[in-house]
């Protein structure tokens, strides 16, 4: 025993781990709820009350590609707040820290990600996805593949089509949802695996794209990819997507972190 009087066993190394990703899960979503939200018990804030989407009661709804469907069971995917409907990543860590730090909210939280899919296949399902959950905060992540099924020659859309097809998806939301908050994230990759140089500079154009959206609709806006060319400035890309698209464990976690702060913050 050393002169912190903590043993180096495997027991103690495993405990101390324990109570840091417990701290460190508070840390990251427990400022989403405010305290004067909490008081508030029965009303549901907004980006302008509060400082957060989310409140008591809210339903929220992750929405996107393979990178939001993470492998979800879909045959559970109308249990909200079930570990194996969420998929394995970023939304359910989200969720996760959501949900620990806030028991006495009683949100309800699904993921209707589908690996594959486009702007305008998020629009062929919307009202089954979507509309029909009656979700007061939407966050939508899409993008990737209207450029990646384009350059393997399996699509043909641009960038102009994806942010036409973006922008009439959030008109259509907005009017069949008026009170619905919306969250755009940032369509991202990182230079290994499957992306090389001729992703860009059309790739840029995409992320582009999704910014004027956000901009557009006022909505919270998640910078995906600066939060990963913040990150591979310390740790080699593949550490956080193998395959330059789909992220690992750790970048799952780094995009939870990047979600929950930015939909913990104001939209004004």
């Amino acid at each position: 025993m050393g002169e912190s009087g903590l043993t180096n066993s495997p027991a103690t190394r495993r405990e101390f781990l324990g109570h840091a990703a417990t701290a460190t899960a508070a840390l990251t979503a427990g400022t989403l709820l405010s305290s004067a939200g909490c008081a508030r018990s029965t009303a549901r804030l907004t980006g302008r009350q509060g400082g957060g989407l989310i409140g008591p009661g809210s339903v929220v709804l992750f929405q996107g590609d393979s990178i939001t469907d993470a492998g979800r069971d879909r045959r559970r995917e109308d249990t909200a707040n079930d570990t194996r409907a969420l998929g394995t990543g970023y939304a359910l860590l989200a969720a996760a820290a959501l949900l620990a730090n806030h028991g006495e909210a009683k949100l309800t939280i699904y993921n209707r990600g589908i690996s594959g899919h486009k702007v305008f296949q998020l629009a062929e399902r919307w009202d089954k996805d979507c509309i029909a959950l009656k979700p007061d905060v939407v966050s939508i992540l899409i993008g990737v593949n209207d450029i990646w099924h384009t350059l393997d020659g399996h699509y043909d859309g641009t960038v102009e089509v994806y942010e036409r097809d973006y922008r009439a998806l959030l008109e259509r939301t907005k009017r069949e949802l008026p009170g619905v908050r919306l969250v755009v994230c940032e369509p991202f990759v990182l230079r290994c695996g499957a992306v090389n140089d001729k992703w860009f500079p059309e790739f840029d154009g995409y992320r582009a794209a999704a910014r004027r959206v956000a901009t557009a609709f006022g909505t919270v806006f998640v910078p995906f990819q600066t939060m990963f060319d913040e990150a591979v400035r310390t740790t080699p890309p593949a550490y956080w997507a193998g395959d330059g698209v789909h992220p690992t464990l750790a970048g799952a976690q780094r995009m939870a972190q990047a979600w929950l702060q930015a939909v913990a913050s104001p939209t004004t």
